[in-house]
């Protein structure tokens, strides 16, 4: 298929170049700097250009993959003379309705966490997709299992409960991370000693309900251990009431 690029993000740039290595071709790259949609067309081809107005006027698929603040203005200036053109975004808890009067539009929202500087295995992706129209679903669904086998229909409802539950999974996880390496950090400690107690964290979710998983003195409510832990915390009261809360729901989970 062909395909315009509307944004040159993280998640744009990794999803450009799965599909190019599909087979795809890549036929203009949109983004709000020359050098984003340079870097990108460099990448998977296409002309760059930082200008809507620009793009091509037909292509077999448009994504829109920019911030979800600025979606519903990006897509209202796409639309002008691209009226039959098929849309589809990639946010995860912005609805289909956002296309508004649009005819043809759709979602592909790829579960994953995107960074420009490593490329992501799409096989291993879970994509989920929905199509205004049977049409626009099959060609959805075509363009997500050319790079995917982990492809699920999913409602914008459904997908909002989805994304929520992604944000905990992961970027809650991985601030966790953050706060973790900063303890370390300040007793001039590596964030390295910390790896391989991550990599069988989340190994042994692979085989066990997370909740099965837990371990630590909350699950116990050792409250000598608990306070001790929270004294540490004394100058930093934010991580001490995350300390607490996420605590509290740890211990409560599991006697639920």
């Amino acid at each position: 298929m062909d395909v315009v690029f509307v944004g040159a993000g993280r998640l744009a740039t990794n999803l450009a170049q799965a599909l190019r290595d599909a087979g795809h071709q890549i036929t203009a790259v949109y983004s709000r700097t020359m050098e984003s949609a340079s870097a990108l067309s460099v990448r998977v081809g296409g002309v760059p250009t930082n200008t809507i107005e620009a793009l091509p006027l037909e292509a077999d698929v448009f994504i829109l993959s920019v911030k979800d603040s600025v979606l519903p203005a990006v897509i209202e200036r796409l639309h002008i003379g691209r009226e039959g053109q098929t849309f589809l975004h990639t946010a995860g808890s912005i609805p289909m309705s956002v296309f508004g009067s649009h005819q043809h539009c759709g979602v592909l929202y790829p579960m994953q966490t995107f960074s420009k500087e490593k490329k992501v295995d799409f096989s291993r992706v879970h994509i989920f997709i929905e199509g205004v129209d049977a049409s626009t679903f099959r060609l959805t669904q075509a363009l997500a299992l050319s790079i995917s086998h982990n492809v699920h229909e999913f409602t914008s409802d459904e997908r909002r409960y989805l994304h929520l539950s992604a944000v905990f999974a992961c970027n809650f996880a991985n601030h966790c991370f953050a706060l973790s390496s900063k303890i370390l950090e300040a007793h001039g400690l590596s964030f390295d000693v910390m790896l391989p107690l991550i990599r069988e964290t989340a190994e042994k979710v692979e085989t066990m309900h997370p909740r099965d998983a837990q371990t630590g003195p909350a699950i116990r409510w050792d409250e000598n251990v608990m306070a001790a832990q929270k004294a540490l915390l004394a100058d930093e009261p934010d991580m001490q009431q995350i300390y607490e809360i996420m605590s509290r729901s740890i211990h409560t989970l599991a006697n639920d």
